[in-house]
């Protein structure tokens, strides 16, 4: 039977059960589609994956779906997500890399982009490679093009490791010792890269690494940082240890979250408006005016007020980041972060990288003296309820029960991306957002304090799992 692609087929990316809704044959189509609908017979295309048991064999077989339609395959072997982006942008090429991210095991994908890194989306060209890779799929044929493309293999790592290294210095930090968890994923490899002395002089960074070791099958824990029981390890280490900071890099490496010297997490939006101040900063002695950070809509009200202060000028987006990446484009910004911890930077192609998100945290840090915990609570000033999920059989219906409840009292309501409930006196909001991934309708809330923002918390979930 003929695989319905838009099973696998989300948002911004690919994402199946392997050998159900994502199998080899339906990977070779896809890479003849992507050759076909972005013209790219006779170009270069890259393609890489993760270590994922099924990374290697779907690259293979988009390698030879691609070369079958004419275009000239860079193989890039074992990457992280942000490796590809690097690729991109760096060879001016467009490419795929294999990998579910954060996903179980059984789970594999694709994400994709177009020459420079510029993201594909169902909006700008995801939907059209689908079909024309089920046309395929149907058709039970690809037809070769008159000259099949060419195959070589080239190794990134270092020049990946050298170009982060240029955009931010640690070589004149103090002392840190640093616990990284790769979760058995791709960080284990670029960790010891970037961080390391594997393949550039050594920094002043005493690193302990947790799970470093490639695994897809993730034997230790779920290479999910969002989930807090993922975190424990990284947690229990820090403190073991007694080190200055905790890294956790999700399963593609394009996710960083931050543990503090006492194991607590640093959030997202911490971690945003602290490196939205260093690149404010860095571009205004550069010359530019009023840099542009970019913001989606459930990062702490936080980060649009240090921005402003800062002398920048902050901007919302959707969640989502082909949303971030062109909005990024389009207003010139140097920054951008995600409640999720994807940070996003202009002098690396508007694309996200967990590692140089990382490597600003540490650059802040080794830069004075003061603990974590306290140096980071100033970017932290209110109570957040974290992403918390709920599985409901209708969500349309549940979104609209808290809209209706909200709509009578002084609120300002949006639906850029779900629904945005905000308090006019601006002391409280909450957003809630069906994913694009999984069968979720998701939470976040922020309020002034903590008593306020469980009350928000406990009346909106009330209502969303109501029966």
């Amino acid at each position: 039977m003929t695989i319905d692609l838009s099973a696998s087929f989300k948002a911004y990316d690919v994402r199946g059960l392997v050998d159900e809704t994502i199998t080899k044959e339906s990977v070779r189509a896809v890479g003849a589609a992507f050759v076909d609908v972005l013209d790219l017979a006779g170009q270069t295309v890259l393609v890489g994956g993760d270590m994922r048991a099924s990374s290697g064999d779907f690259a293979a077989a988009f390698t030879a779906g691609a070369t079958s339609r004419g275009a000239n395959v860079t193989q890039l072997g074992l990457i992280s997500t942000d490796m590809l982006y690097f690729a991109s942008g760096s060879m001016d090429a467009p490419g795929v890399v294999f990998t579910a991210s954060h996903n179980p095991a059984q789970y594999n994908g694709m994400k994709m982009s177009r020459a420079g890194a510029v993201p594909l989306s169902s909006e700008t060209g995801l939907e059209d490679i689908r079909d024309a890779a089920q046309t395929y799929l149907e058709a039970e044929e690809i037809p070769a093009a008159e000259e099949p493309g060419t195959v070589e293999t080239v190794n990134i790592l270092a020049q990946y490791s050298e170009y982060l290294r240029s955009l931010v210095d640690l070589s004149e930090i103090r002392p840190l010792k640093v616990v990284v968890d790769a979760a058995n994923g791709m960080a284990g490899l670029t960790t010891s890269a970037v961080l390391g002395d594997d393949l550039l002089a050594a920094l002043p960074l005493e690193i302990t690494p947790l799970f470093f070791e490639l695994d897809g099958t993730f034997p230790n824990h779920p290479a999910n940082p969002l989930e807090s029981e993922n975190l424990r390890d990284l947690q229990a280490a820090v403190i073991e240890h007694g080190a200055d900071i905790g890294l956790a890099f999700d399963g593609d490496a394009d996710r960083c979250f931050v543990i503090d010297e006492r194991g607590e997490p640093v959030s997202p939006s911490a971690v945003t408006a602290l490196v939205a101040r260093r690149e404010i900063t860095r571009a205004q002695a550069e010359g530019e005016d009023t840099p542009v950070v970019i913001h989606n809509l459930i990062t702490s009200q936080a980060v649009p007020e240090l921005v402003e202060a800062a002398g920048g000028r902050a901007v919302e987006t959707r969640v989502g980041h082909s949303y971030i990446k062109a909005v990024m484009a389009q207003e010139q910004a140097i920054f951008g972060g995600e409640h999720s911890a994807h940070y996003y930077f202009r002098e690396f192609f508007n694309a996200d990288t967990g590692m140089l998100a990382a490597m600003h945290v540490l650059a802040s840090l080794g830069g004075q003296h003061r603990p974590l915990s306290e140096f980071a609570a100033e970017f932290n000033p209110y109570s957040a309820s974290g992403e918390i999920n709920s599985e409901v059989e209708d969500k349309a219906a549940a979104a609209q029960r808290v809209e209706s409840t909200f709509s009578d009292r002084d609120v300002e309501i949006s639906h850029m991306d779900g629904l945005t409930v905000r308090a006019a006196d601006g002391t409280w909001w909450f957003n809630l957002r069906p994913s694009n991934t999984e069968p979720f309708l998701r939470f976040n809330g922020e309020a002034h304090s903590q008593e306020q923002m469980e009350s928000v918390r406990d009346e909106v979930l009330g209502l969303v799992r109501q029966s």
